[in-house]
């Protein structure tokens, strides 16, 4: 097993199906083609919420994922390590990490968040719960944007099978759709595994 994966399976990340699961979720998804991307706007999306004290998502994401984090009293990470499992890239300051949305807030909304309560999305964009929030190089997300796996895959090969596991049990939980070219794509990366 490579580094990459291990410190995957240290990170903590919840709610990764099995190889089972994932392929169950991605025949329970609806085919459908994306609408109304042009009524995107991220503020429909309340993000980085309280999560306890004086922690938010951002922050609580940062701790989950890196290696002896310490935070001040305003809970800001002011030393740790993270692993970036998208590309390898290993971090000690937290402003080279970005927190990932595995579905992308526009890819969301896209696919079936546009018909959303504003609390439901919030939901979505602090979800602590699900394999949505991961630590990562802050470059590799950006490069990544809004992009599905048809678009765009993690440099790193051998994590495209947990990639392609981590989106279908998102859009699985969230009931939402995808497109034939972002299926045929996550079954490709699911033969990785």
């Amino acid at each position: 097993m490579s580094w990459v994966l291990a410190a995957f399976l240290l990170t903590g990340v919840p709610g990764m199906p099995t190889m089972a699961e994932a392929v169950n979720q991605l025949g329970a998804l609806e085919v459908a083609e994306e609408r109304n991307a042009s009524t995107y706007d991220r503020v429909l999306f309340p993000h980085w919420t309280t999560v306890a004290g004086t922690c938010n998502t951002r922050e609580t994401v940062l701790k989950r994922d890196g290696v002896d984090v310490v935070t001040n009293a305003a809970c800001r990470p002011v030393s740790g390590t993270w692993h970036s499992p998208y590309d390898g890239g290993i971090w000690t300051v937290d402003s080279d990490v970005d927190i990932d949305h595995m579905v992308p807030l526009k890819e969301a909304w896209r696919s079936g968040a546009w018909a959303w309560t504003t609390e439901k999305r919030r939901q979505f964009a602090n979800d602590l719960a699900g394999p949505q929030l991961w630590a990562v190089t802050d470059n590799v997300n950006q490069a990544k944007g809004d992009k599905d796996p048809s678009a765009w895959k993690p440099p790193l090969p051998e994590f495209w099978c947990a990639y392609a596991k981590a989106w279908i049990a998102v859009k699985h939980a969230y009931t939402l759709t995808l497109q034939p070219e972002e299926k045929a794509a996550l079954l490709d990366m699911l033969l990785t595994c």
